[in-house]
């Protein structure tokens, strides 16, 4: 894969499990316009490759992403500014939409355009040294990178709101109660607990777990009629892949299956 200046990208021994970091570390992992660009590189490239079954993505240092830069956006036009908050939609839209499971390791800071990177993720383990917060209305803004519409669908309007007037930043336990997150750990256990949990999701059906992830994204997106009509299309179908017959099959015959 391409070489980058701002995030690194490797993948399991065994080739299922990707980690894409984020490295800018002397600002924090914040989301300037080269790390977007290369990030979304990476996730086409993954998206194109479809060999991994899941990915991780953190940052490196003592920050997740501690929001988008600033230095960069102080004096956008509001053209310049539309076309930056489009670009940061674009590529968490394409992480969201992945075909396969995606976990943001939420290590340090996820403020703003960060916390707006880890709703875009299925699942999100944090550090008890994480912080959340969409703290741009403080700055004469409001979030640019789809947080008014991710952040209420997951921990509910009345929730979302109060983050998002107040721009308070939270710590990993009340993110936790929110719903925020689906887990928090100690520093050292954070990666240890996501690669555990990746490898539990590996180990199952990828095409089952993929669809899975498409029935659950675009049901949330629609009445409940229509949500149970996607997910009887999609599990009529799936008898129909090889994945069905092994996993079947192996349950009959007492053994692992082998997918």
């Amino acid at each position: 894969m391409t070489d980058f200046q701002t995030i690194h990208y490797s993948v399991s021994a065994n080739g299922q499990i990707g980690t894409l970091t984020i490295d800018r570390p002397e600002a924090l992992n914040a989301l300037s316009t080269q790390v977007l660009s290369e990030l979304e590189i990476v996730i086409d490239q993954i998206a194109q490759e479809r060999t991994v079954r899941v990915l991780v993505i953190t940052g490196a240092g003592r920050s997740f992403v501690a929001g988008a830069d600033i230095a960069e956006m102080a004096e956008l036009t509001p053209q310049e500014a539309l076309a930056f908050g489009e670009r940061g939609a674009r590529v968490f839209r394409k992480v969201e939409l992945l075909y396969c499971p995606v976990i943001a390791a939420v290590n340090g800071f996820a403020l703003g355009g960060g916390c707006e990177l880890s709703l875009a993720c299925d699942l999100r383990i944090a550090s008890d040294k994480a912080k959340f917060g969409q703290p741009e209305v403080g700055l004469g803004i409001p979030p640019g990178f789809s947080g008014t519409q991710r952040l209420p669908r997951l921990i509910g309007a009345g929730a979302a709101k109060e983050l998002i007037y107040t721009a308070r930043v939270i710590k990993a336990d009340e993110a936790l109660a929110l719903g925020l997150v689906n887990r928090v750990v100690e520093p050292d256990a954070l990666m240890p607990t996501v690669t555990e949990l990746a490898e539990e999701i590996a180990s199952k059906s990828p095409h089952a777990v993929a669809i899975s992830k498409r029935a659950i994204n675009r049901g949330l997106q629609s009445d409940i009629d229509t949500g149970i009509a996607i997910e009887n299309d999609l599990f009529s179908n799936a008898f129909a892949h090889p994945e069905q017959r092994e996993g079947m099959s192996a349950f009959l015959e007492k053994r692992k299956p082998q997918f």
